[in-house]
Order: structure tokens, then sequence, then C-alpha cells
């Protein structure tokens, strides 16, 4: 039944009374009861089948209301006096979906009076005085709704030219949504099933969108959302516009420089903006139509959905190689201007083209710097190969005699350094961010006080950086889709990629990366449901989604039920037999990635791995969720002894010696730093809490054994800790798996070390620190308090909710 609800919807709004323009109209009492039906209970957490259909509801709500201005305008008077309703009864738990719903609205609500306007600005600024997140929340609604009261449209039309990427010099910021997907969990029939989502969220009425149709709906938006019914007729400047063809490109230039003027005029440009639409809309439909200017109904302007890109995250893709590509192709970069005309004809590709796709390399630079002089004595310059030339930082010139063709002759040159103000680029990137997130390596000696909280840090900075603003015209919304492998090579691409921006910036002056995350299973292993006690079964293969359930009830409602949906996506259709007409996964990304704007961060765990053969070189990992670790040889016995309670543990019985040596983290802050020997068959580290009450920022280390003995006492089979070393006694090995990956399982290890990932930027800057000093490099001034952990941010829609 639940199932069905993606295909009724339309017939739902097909079955309704259609007005004038042939659009149907809600009565207020059915959309008063749809959105009772969206808001969260107290029961929610105990039928996951109710979430479900409240994310369905959502969707459903914004279908009926988005093809008629009167619908929209009714929704966002119920939606606010809800609001204020659940303000006196101190019903907190309504108050971020239905400020999410509301806001959703008006981003596409035709005209709103100025009445309205300052009913929901009121009920914004009151939010300031809640505690986080709604504080949070509620600032960043706040400043939105001011600017939109005064310049209406102005958010319409800035979503519109940022995710069409139309090309404007009034505001010229572009984004584009990737979205990633875990080929182990997505079939060929459900790659094509979403694919086919995609180009239904591409079309209108069949047929796909240009640019021309985002300019007309730009201004069409703009001259309604600022005159009203009063002195707007919509049909006719709706006809008037799509008569023009091409020439509407002057109007839409014209309506977006009348805007930015009036924002940065301020309050003083209100009357002028009016006028000059008024103005404009008088010269548009004029133009098309003799009778008399009169007022009129609205038309609607659905927002479209942004672009989007999908791809399956297969070894052989490189997400920053996208990343770079899109770069490329955006006319905004100065930077790849001036590469592209400096390009070597006879290379026959850029030096961008020339990015490395293994992530394994940590840095686009040569070692060569390209100078005569730096040269080792045994070599000389005739001795090197041709594809040296292509070194993007060694300056080469070929040879006049051409019968030679890998002789090569070096130019003058200077050698490059790595700059110091762009290796404080990524620092002050986090620094906000990661001002109250777990310090990565704590304190020396034998434990000390912990100068971090163990507290996870979740939602935006109250102050922007002014960096972005200034520099980052670009916004990359990268949603990943899968299980916790997915997030696990999420994390290790996005620490390769930090470190190869530390030692050379070049995505990072450009993009602002943002992460979202749809936890999705294969049928085999679905998610398990949220229960009462917060407890997650061991079989649960996406722990980060469900922790971010429990966090967040919005999240829980129409992102991990989408998850669940998703791969019974591809039965549904083929049990339809027709195509699918309305876009789904599609609106749920959109709403996502416009709505979801507060992070919730998880520390990325850094580890040494060294094998048994001396002759192997260690692996230098990292991994974001689990770390399994097991002998092998114990696999059989411990699982068979594991659920006996009468028995012994299956470690006195048998198993291997290992020592421990670890940091143990209390709650005080006074950590401690302890060392054991035990026997024992495996061991899981866990990076993300298990229920809420253990909700801290630290690793969680699980032996297979319930009860484990040392010479002296006995040992809890379950600890806190930040920094740990595990090494085998016996010339026994284990298996280390990391993020239940299989492709990143490794055999044969003799021991691990585990602790926070260092901001590969705070390690270049350090390193360069070091060259001037003789003396040990010591954190000195507000360093030594600054954290220098590197989180993965995943963006939700209200962060964390105590």
């Amino acid at each position: 039944m639940t199932n069905m609800a993606l295909w009724d919807s339309s017939n739902d709004m097909c079955s309704m009374e259609p007005t004038g323009d042939g659009s149907p109209t809600v009565p207020e009492p059915e959309l008063y009861r749809s959105i009772q039906a969206v808001l969260p209970r107290e029961t929610d957490q105990l039928h996951h089948s109710d979430c479900f259909n409240k994310g369905m509801l959502r969707w459903t709500l914004h279908k009926k209301v988005q093809k008629n201005p009167a619908n929209s305008l009714s929704l966002v008077w119920l939606l606010i006096k809800e609001l204020e309703k659940a303000e006196r009864w101190d019903s907190r738990k309504c108050i971020i979906p239905l400020l999410h719903t509301l806001m959703y609205a008006i981003f596409q609500t035709a005209y709103i009076p100025d009445e309205l306007y300052k009913r929901v600005y009121d009920f914004c600024k009151r939010l300031l005085t809640f505690p986080h997140p709604y504080c949070t929340v509620g600032l960043s609604y706040t400043r939105q709704i001011k600017t939109e009261r005064f310049i209406p449209g102005l958010m319409y039309q800035r979503m519109v030219i940022a995710e069409q990427r139309l090309k404007t010099v009034h505001y010229p910021f572009q984004e584009r949504v990737f979205v990633l997907a875990e080929p182990e969990v997505f079939s060929e029939s459900l790659v094509t099933a979403v694919s086919g989502d995609f180009e239904v969220s591409a079309t209108s009425s069949g047929q796909f969108l240009n640019p021309l149709d985002h300019m007309r709906s730009v201004v069409q938006h703009s001259i309604q959302a600022a005159l009203g019914e009063e002195q707007c007729h919509g049909p006719k400047l709706a006809q008037a516009l799509k008569d023009m063809g091409q020439e509407i490109e002057p109007y839409f230039q014209e309506v977006l420089a009348s805007l930015e003027q009036s924002l940065e005029e301020g309050v003083r440009g209100e009357g002028v903006l009016r006028s000059r639409l008024l103005q404009l809309y008088n010269e548009i439909v004029a133009n098309a139509d003799s009778a008399p200017l009169s007022g009129g109904p609205l038309c609607d302007c659905p927002l479209p959905n942004p672009e989007m890109s999908f791809h399956l995250w297969t070894a052989d893709l490189d997400i920053w190689r996208e990343l770079a590509k899109w770069l490329r192709s955006s006319s905004m970069s100065d930077q790849f201007s001036i590469i592209e005309e400096q390009e070597d004809p006879d290379l026959g590709e850029s030096p961008i083209d020339m990015m490395p796709c293994d992530m394994t390399r940590f840095s686009i630079m040569s070692n060569d710097s390209g100078i005569e002089r730096d040269l080792p004595p045994s070599i000389e310059p005739s001795q090197l190969s041709s594809l040296d030339a292509v070194s993007m930082t060694g300056p080469w010139e070929q040879s006049k005699n051409e019968q030679d063709s890998t002789k090569l002759w070096r130019r003058g040159g200077i050698k490059m350094k790595p700059n110091v103000k762009d290796s404080m680029v990524l620092i002050q990137e986090n620094m906000e961010d990661q001002a109250s997130l777990t310090g990565a390596g704590g304190s020396g000696g034998r434990g000390g006080r912990r100068g971090m909280t163990l507290q996870r840090r979740a939602g935006s900075s109250v102050m922007q950086n002014p960096f972005s603003k200034q520099q980052r015209q670009l916004t990359a919304r990268i949603v990943i889709m899968g299980s916790d492998r997915v997030l696990g090579r999420l994390a290790k691409a996005y620490y390769f990629f930090r470190k190869r921006e530390a030692r050379r910036l070049f995505l990072t002056m450009k993009v602002d990366l943002q992460f979202y995350y749809i936890p999705v299973c294969s049928p085999s292993s679905p998610i398990s449901p949220v229960k009462e006690n917060h407890q997650q079964s061991k079989g649960d293969s996406c722990t980060l989604g469900s922790y971010l359930s429990n966090v967040d009830p919005w999240y829980n409602c129409n992102i991990k039920s989408l998850g669940r949906m998703i791969p019974n996506l591809a039965k549904m259709q083929q049990a339809s037999n027709e195509r699918q007409k309305e876009p789904f996964i599609s609106d749920i990304i959109s709403y996502y990635v416009r709505t979801g704007q507060q992070p919730v961060y998880f520390a990325i765990y850094f580890v040494k791995i060294s094998f048994t053969n001396m002759t192997k070189e260690p692996v230098e990992e990292v991994f974001l969720t689990h770390l399994d670790m097991e002998f092998p040889e114990f696999r059989h016995i411990a699982a068979s002894v594991r659920g006996d309670k009468h028995r012994k543990s299956s470690g006195e019985l048998c198993g291997a010696m290992v020592s421990m040596n670890y940091r143990k983290v209390t709650l005080s802050g006074r950590d401690i730093d302890e060392g054991i020997s035990v026997r024992m068959t495996g061991a899981r580290i866990n990076a993300i809490p298990s229920n809420e009450a253990e909700d801290l920022n630290c690793l969680t280390l699980m032996l297979n054994e319930t009860s484990v003995k040392t010479k002296n006492n006995t040992v809890e089979p379950k600890f806190r800790t930040s920094n740990i070393k595990i090494r085998t006694l016996e010339r026994r090995s284990f298996t280390v798996t990391l993020d239940r990956d299989d492709s990143r399982t490794y055999r044969n290890v003799q021991s691990i070390e585990v602790s926070p990932c260092v901001d590969p930027g705070y390690c270049v800057q350090k390193t360069m620190r070091s060259k001037y000093k003789l003396e040990e490099d010591k954190d000195a001034g507000l360093s030594k308090y600054m954290n220098k952990g590197l989180p993965l941010p995943i963006n939700t829609f209200a962060g964390i909710i105590n």
C-alpha cells in the first residue's frame, strides 16, 4: 500500500476540480490535514513505516501546491500558523519539519503579501532565543526572509541561476549535484530506473528545458513576486515571454541587474525596484497585446530541480577529476582560461587533463624543478626522456634539432616553493568547524587533561567565512548513496584530496564542497528499524545513516525512508508497465540539498598496518565507521561460544595473545594511557556510537569475548579510546577490514596503529615551519589550542537535536 503512493500522487492531483487556468485547487481543510499527517509524532521511532509515509506525504504535499499560486499561498499561511502554535505549546519536535516545509513553499510561491513576510520574519527571529540547533536554523532563514521581504523573488532567481548554470555577470555563482552510487548495491536495473527518474526531472511536459525556459521562469516569477495580482496579469505575461523566443535574454539580464542593484542599495531601493519591474512588465506585455493592461491571476513557476549527474563509484571513477572537468568547463575560471591559452599544441592536452586518476598520488606537482642546476651530477640533460616535457612545474623547450626528438633543453626558471598562504587555506576553511572536535593525538606523556570536548560538533558556523564569499563561486554538492562501504571510500578520497591540495591548491580555491548521504542497502540486507532504545543490530550495514536518523527525525522521515524504497524502485516500475510521470528520487534529492544545510561532523581515523612479512612496506589507510580485526583460525570457534553465557570465554579456550597500548578516554577529560596483554579471537573498533547515550566523538573498542582476564585482573570487553596500538605477540597474523569493505581487507597483519587523522594542511604547514627551526618543533601560541583533526561533514536538516 505504501509503495503505490508514489504512483497515486499524480492521480490524486488530476482528480481535483481545476481552476480557470486548468490547475487544481486544493481546499484549505485538505491542506491542513496533509500538514498534520506530515508532522512527526512520538511513535515515529517505534514504527519505521510511519516515517516512510511521512516522507511520501511531504513530497505529495509539495506536488499538490506547486502548480497553483493560490495553493502555495494558502500553504504558507497554514504553515506559519502551525509554527506559532508549536511555539506556544513548546512542541519543538515539529518546528524543524514545519520550518523547512514553509521555506520550501516560499521559494516557489508566486506572490506573498508583506504582512505574511513580516509574520514569518518575526517567528524566525524569535527562534534566535532557542537552543541549538533551532537558533542556527532560525538565523539562516531570518537572513533570507529579511532579504526576500524587500527584494521579492531574489531567492528563486539565485537558485535558478546557480543550479541551471545561467551565464550572467550579476550573479556569477554556479552549483552542481554529483550523485555517487555504490555499485555493490545498485544493480543494472536499478541504475536504469534512477537514471530514468533524473531524465523525467529534466523535462517539462515531456520536453527538455533549455536556458531560455529558465530565463522566462525567472522573469515571470520576479515580476509577479514584486507586483502581485493587482498590477500583473500572469497568463498575459507568460504568453508574451513565450512569444519572444531568444529576445528574452535582454529582459532577463535587466531583471537580474535590477534585483542585484536593489540588494546593494538596501531598503532605499525597494520602491525603485518595483517601479522598474512595473515598467518592464508594461513594455513586455504591451508589445504582445494591445488590450488595456490590468491585474489578474498569477501563473505558477515551479522551481526546476538542479542539474544532476549520476555516477557509479567504481574503481575507474575519480570524483576529483569530474570536479576538475566541471570547473574547467565553467567560463568563470580565469585561471583555466589562461591554461587553455598556454596549452602546447604538440601535447594535445592541458595540465588539467593530465591530473592523475590514482588517488595515492598526493600532488600534481613534479618532483623535478625544471632547472638545470638542480639535476643530480650523475644525470645529463640529454638523458632525460621526452615524457618529462609534460611536467606541470618544469618548463621545457624542445631542441631545434628535429632529428633527436628525445633531447631536451632547459630554459631559465625559478624553483617553485610551497606557499605558506596557500597551506593555510585548508586550515582556515575548517578552523571554526573543528573548534569543538576532539584533538588529534591529545596530550602527551602518561595521560593528562584533554583540551577538547568529546561532544560531536554539528551545525554550520554562525559567522560565514569571507574567503568562500569572495573566491569560491562554485559549489559541488556530492550526494553519496549506499552503505558504510561507500562512505569509507569517500573518507579515503577526501583525505587524499586534502593531502594533494595541501601541497598544491587546485580545487579548494574555487569549489565549495558539500557532502550529503542517503543510506541505501541491498534488499538482502535491509536497514534495521530504529528501536526505542536506539540499539542497532550487528548486521546494520548503514550505521552512519542510522545514527543520523536518530539525531535528526526529519532526516529519518525524508532520507532514510527513501533509502528503504530505492532498492524496490526497479520492481515497482516493471510491475506498473508504464513510464514514470513524476520524478521522485530527484525531487527528494533536490529538497535535501536545498534545505539540508546543517552538517554533522565525523572524525576520520588514520591506521598504520604492518605485516608479518618484514619485506612488505606498511600501509597507511583511513577509515570512517569500522575497523574489524580477527584471527582466521579462531573464527568458527569464537562464533560457537559467543552466545553461550555458561561456558568460558572463547579467549580463555583459544585465541592469540596480543598487546594493546591505548589512551583510555574519560568524560572528565583526564585521559589515561594504559597497556595490557590479553588473549582474544578478534575485535571491532567503532567510530559511530551504538546508541544516543554513548554519542561521543571517540573510538569504541569491543572484543569478541564477553570477558577478558589478564594476570592481575579482568578487563572489560568494551572501552573508549582515542589512540590504540594492537600487536600480536605470537607467530599468528590477523586480518583487518576497513568500513566493512571486502576490497579493503588486509591479511597477514602483525600490528595496527589507530589515531585521529591529522589535517594534511596542518602537517604541511608544520613541516614548512620546522625548516627554519633547529630545535624540536612544538605547537606555539594559539596553534596548541587548535584542533588538527580532519572531520568529514555530512549535511542534515537540523544537525543534532538533543
